[in-house]
């Protein structure tokens, strides 16, 4: 881009894979799902972006010390593990005769809303509500062999067991109504905690202690293997993902020049989830996540002593963000169009590690800034995590290349020791 004189937005945009064409991985998989040009339009124009580039470069050339920067990134993310074993899950799932549930199920909720969802299918598929059902801790006595909650594919994966389960136990409950009150099977419908066959309504509580008085099983396992994936790490190829999760974000950063100090003005995101299984938890994975991926790439440093022992074991060690690092003007959205192509839990699609990624926009909002210090001639090197002596010493760096370029620019000068 700088070599161009364009905008990095620009050629980031050249070199998006195509929607028709064009779009096939190094690794051979076809990319079915690409939705990153609509959400790049998308937030170009809702964060104003390029006004705000001009506006920034204005305030640069009559600001000596504190420079701002800017920001577009896309994100595409692949789900699944890559060892293709691992992307298996199982649930057990139990009515009882009050009609509550009991819910068990391989992955571990750490407060990522990953509970939340998985009641939400059970919930959503008998059409009963979500407080019925009681959600018990991962226990490899019940559920064994469960992968790990890891790859962002927690919901993805435990979601699909738990609706396997649920569409048994529904399976059953609607053939012993269909036989109870003489109707046919397509004449069951379950809906607001309610079964209706034919012209008779009950609840669903009566239903469940008819189905146990005739000795109908109110217990089921739920298993879900993710379908197509597989991958020859001899000839490094295949479709290690079952699909892409996309999203962007413009970061816009202020540098002091003397110290590197640097503060996160301003954050607009546009994140695709599909169909949302739960709006809230997501949009709280994204605002998280991107916070998360802020500190990744400008404060958490890592460091070992002479000896080769990592010191930075521990946040008592290294800095992670905290509240007042969240940006005065936060602007997160999702995706409304989004859906996902292949057949995930209801459409949606994961929110785990994908909006960390976003925060790359920040680490190149630093960069901008930087860069402005050589008036945008010369490009920063700018080490991962930009940390105020990395951002130092990036300006110092790009002051000395400057002054043998023999660049004009903004004087910049060093922090006192």
């Amino acid at each position: 881009a700088l070599y161009l004189g364009r905008d990095p937005l620009a050629v980031r945009k050249v070199n998006f894979y195509g929607v028709d064409d064009r779009n096939i991985t190094h690794y051979g998989q076809t990319i079915v799902d690409n939705v990153i040009h609509a959400i790049v339009a998308d937030l170009e124009q809702s964060a104003d972006y390029h006004a705000r580039r001009g506006e920034i470069r204005a305030f640069n050339r009559t600001s000596p010390h504190l420079k701002r920067g800017i920001a577009l990134t896309p994100v595409k993310f692949g789900i699944s593990f890559t060892a293709t074993h691992l992307n298996q899950a199982g649930c057990l799932l139990h009515i009882y005769t009050d009609g509550t549930l009991l819910l068990n199920h391989g992955g571990t909720e750490m407060g990522q809303g990953l509970f939340v969802k998985v009641a939400q299918v059970v919930a959503e598929e008998l059409q009963v509500d979500i407080d019925r059902i009681r959600i018990t801790s991962s226990d490899t006595s019940k559920v064994p062999n469960a992968s790990p909650t890891a790859a962002s594919s927690g919901s993805d994966m435990n979601g699909k067991a738990a609706q396997d389960a649920a569409r048994k136990l529904k399976a059953r409950l609607t053939e012993f109504a269909s036989t109870h009150f003489a109707v046919a099977p397509e004449k069951i419908v379950f809906c607001a905690n309610e079964v209706r066959a034919g012209d008779k309504s009950l609840s669903f509580n009566e239903l469940v202690k008819l189905a146990y008085f005739a000795r109908v099983s109110l217990s089921a396992t739920g298993f879900y293997r993710t379908p197509k994936i597989g991958y020859d790490r001899k000839t490094w190829s295949g479709m290690p993902f079952y699909y892409y999760c996309y999203g962007a974000a413009v970061s816009e950063v202020i540098v002091d020049t003397l110290t590197g100090e640097n503060r996160l003005l301003r954050v607009d995101i546009l994140h695709d989830v599909g169909k949302s299984l739960n709006p809230a938890i997501d949009m709280g994975q994204i605002e998280g996540g991107f916070i998360q991926g802020v500190g990744w790439l400008t404060t958490e440093e890592l460091w070992w002593n002479d000896k080769g022992k990592l010191m930075t074991h521990a946040p008592s060690t290294y800095k992670i963000p905290v509240a007042s690092d969240v940006p005065a003007e936060f602007n997160a959205r999702i995706y409304e169009s989004g859906i996902n192509a292949e057949d995930s839990i209801f459409r949606s699609k994961a929110v785990g590690e994908p909006p960390l990624m976003l925060a790359i926009s920040t680490l190149h909002a630093i960069r901008d800034a930087i860069a402005s210090t050589a008036d945008h001639t010369l490009s920063p090197r700018l080490d991962a995590p930009a940390t105020a002596e990395a951002i130092l010493f990036s300006i110092q760096e790009l002051a000395a290349r400057r002054a043998k370029a023999g660049v004009k620019a903004e004087p910049v000068l060093e922090a006192s020791s």
